[in-house]
């Protein structure tokens, strides 16, 4: 008999974050079969009932094996939606895809659109992901998509970790300066911006820096590090005009191709992501690395959604949770009674990101 509880399944990609999670939300994982054929096609197998119940499936982005983690991610979907689940539900913290959000030169594709038609077409009802790399990928979507942000436990860890009092955020290009203004702002700390000058495409010829970061902490901040190219060029940007040391906060660790070489020969001091990406064995090659656990902000948000509960908290309530509101705040004046969740996660207006 269907108890409409939360059921939590999860493939390949990232098993830890998923049991982190359900440790978090005091669930057993879903039992679940992922496996490859010879010929490579991928098989997946339930194994027990998810009939009228609320699935959640947690699946990442493994560096090397995006297309991998994405087709298990479907199959996984549309095996609940043939079993009759109530809602599907699927937490991807690092959207795959992501970089590819628009046309920027001739007969280029708009692959994270793409990426949003499949996950509809088989069968997903609500999307909870992290720091987006583009907003508007969000409108790609006809389901609910609530947009996490990594920046109150960005926020908890600079507190921690730093002396706040000679510290200085930056941004390592241009793209970046709200989210690195947004941080500065909360910890009333002085922000600086880099600004990079390229002879062509891919390539940096140039860093010049805008801003005083002599004698300070230099905390450089980011959605994601990929190939680390520009944390490295950037490190030696700041500590070239004088910052005491560098250190590299960003959300997604991808660290593909020669990133964890160049970040252990960089002068970067450390470099902190979080958990939405699998990393371990990367730590253990470069002693740098630390990492933001951001399974908390995943369960709560997975258990507010089940619950039907708002979306967007206020920091004294959760600080590990805020969720994206794109309404408009001259639409929702103040004084105005706070607005409740409509049951697929979307939230109130209390909270709002800044």
């Amino acid at each position: 008999m269907a108890t409409n509880s939360i059921k939590l399944l999860t493939g390949n990609s990232h098993p830890e974050l998923a049991s982190l999670v359900a440790q978090r939300l005091g669930i057993e994982l879903t039992k679940i079969m992922v496996l490859q054929y010879s010929n490579q096609e991928t098989s997946v197998t339930i194994g027990e009932s998810v009939r009228d119940e609320d699935v959640f499936i947690l699946q990442s982005t493994a560096p090397g094996e995006i297309n991998d983690g994405l087709m298990e991610l479907l199959i996984m979907i549309n095996a609940c939606k043939t079993a009759s689940a109530r809602r599907i539900t699927a937490v991807i913290p690092n959207f795959p895809y992501a970089r590819q959000d628009k046309k920027d030169k001739s007969r280029a594709p708009i692959s994270a659109k793409l990426v949003a038609n499949m996950l509809q077409t088989a069968g997903c009802n609500h999307v909870i992901t992290m720091d987006l790399h583009a907003s508007q990928i969000q409108g790609f979507f006809n389901v609910p998509v609530d947009n996490l942000y990594a920046e109150p436990s960005v926020l908890h860890y600079i507190r921690e970790n730093f002396d706040v009092q000679n510290a200085v955020i930056v941004s390592p290009d241009a793209g970046g300066a709200k989210r690195a203004t947004g941080i500065a702002d909360r910890l009333d700390l002085p922000f600086a911006l880099i600004h990079k000058e390229r002879t062509r495409p891919n390539e940096v010829s140039r860093m010049t820096l805008v801003g005083d970061v002599k004698d300070k902490t230099a905390i450089l901040v980011d959605d994601m590090a990929d190939t680390c190219g520009t944390l490295v060029k950037a490190a030696d940007t700041l500590i070239d005009n004088g910052a005491a040391c560098v250190v590299a906060i960003v959300t997604h660790g991808i660290l593909s191709g020669k990133a964890i070489e160049s970040i252990n020969g960089s002068k970067l001091t450390k470099v902190v992501v979080t958990n939405t990406v699998p990393h371990e064995e990367k730590k253990r090659m470069c002693p740098k690395l630390d990492t933001i656990d951001i399974s908390p902000t995943l369960a709560e948000a997975c258990r507010r959604t089940h619950n039907g509960e708002k979306g967007s908290i206020t920091p004294l309530e959760l600080p590990e949770v805020i969720l994206e509101e794109t309404e408009d705040e001259e639409d929702h004046p103040e004084g105005k009674e706070e607005e409740e969740t409509d049951g697929n996660g979307k939230g109130s207006k209390e909270g709002e990101r800044s």
